[in-house]
């Protein structure tokens, strides 16, 4: 669904905070850190939430197909939104 790397990359391609992406998905900032850190498990439904506000956001998630998972850019940065 989403890996911790995959989240920490997408932040990155999209210059956003924990906080920015928590708000975006609609979760809260307690899911992203623990996804990112692997700390504690986290449901199915949240890492659905945060992967589909990643990709309204402009990333696209790959899977992975032989060099690992990855994540990039599909939308224009003027589309995305700034970290705050």
């Amino acid at each position: 669904m989403i890996t911790p790397a995959q989240c920490r990359a997408a932040r990155g391609l999209l210059n956003w905070s924990q906080g920015a992406l928590a708000e975006a998905a609609g979760v809260g900032l307690s899911s992203v850190v623990d996804l990112e850190k692997e700390r504690r498990a986290v449901s199915q439904e949240i890492k659905g939430k945060i992967r589909a506000a990643i990709e309204r956001a402009g990333v696209q998630l790959l899977d992975q197909n032989g060099n690992g998972d990855g994540a990039r850019l599909t939308k224009p940065s003027s589309l995305r939104r700034k970290s705050r």
